[in-house]
């Protein structure tokens, strides 16, 4: 796994941010880097491939993502890469007050506080095939919402893709559907 260890190598640690005893983990290095960003989104897509849509096959009549959701804001960097190559939709999940129209909204907790998402409820038609991506999971809050306004909407939680995973947390636990990540931390 040079690739995840090239990855991790790009990574920066911020202890006590955004408050004491957090350490955040800045993916935003990696990015930096045209090479670990390709090698981040290209073993994704090879993941969603192998794994992702031959398990979707077994179990379901529609064999393809339609909708690739990223959370606000980190998941707006890799969701709409993964939903072009996929030739899927990208949809945003927003904190409250970001989105225009008629939105479904999800609270949730997270390791330092409270907040809420919001999705347009007119942006995943029922009955779609979702993927959720985010760049990290801890405490699963913030993924767990996000699963939370699919369901809303009558959609399909396929999978939950995370760049970072904090497994000591158990956040997967938490969410409705597998979950795969490429990096964990301790």
């Amino acid at each position: 796994m040079a690739d995840v260890e090239l990855l991790k190598s790009k990574f920066e640690y911020h202890p006590d941010w955004p408050k004491q005893g957090i350490l955040f983990c800045d993916i935003f290095p990696a990015l930096r880097d045209p090479i670990a960003f390709e090698m981040l989104i290209t073993n994704i897509m090879s993941h969603i491939f192998t794994v992702t849509l031959p398990r979707l096959a077994e179990s379901s009549k529609q064999t393809r993502i339609n909708y690739v959701v990223g959370l606000d804001a980190r998941g707006f960097l890799f969701g709409p890469i993964i939903a072009q190559r996929l030739g899927a939709g990208f949809v945003p999940i927003r904190k409250r007050g970001k989105l225009p129209g008629d939105c479904a909204a999800a609270t949730y907790a997270k390791e330092y506080g409270e907040d809420l998402f919001e999705m347009q409820k007119n942006a995943i038609p029922p009955h779609s095939n979702v993927l959720i991506v985010d760049d990290l999971i801890a405490t699963g809050g913030s993924a767990a919402a996000a699963g939370e306004l699919v369901r809303q909407v009558q959609a399909n939680t396929v999978e939950y893709i995370f760049v970072v995973s904090i497994p000591f947390l158990k956040g997967a636990e938490k969410l409705d559907a597998p979950e795969y990540h490429l990096v964990e931390m301790d």
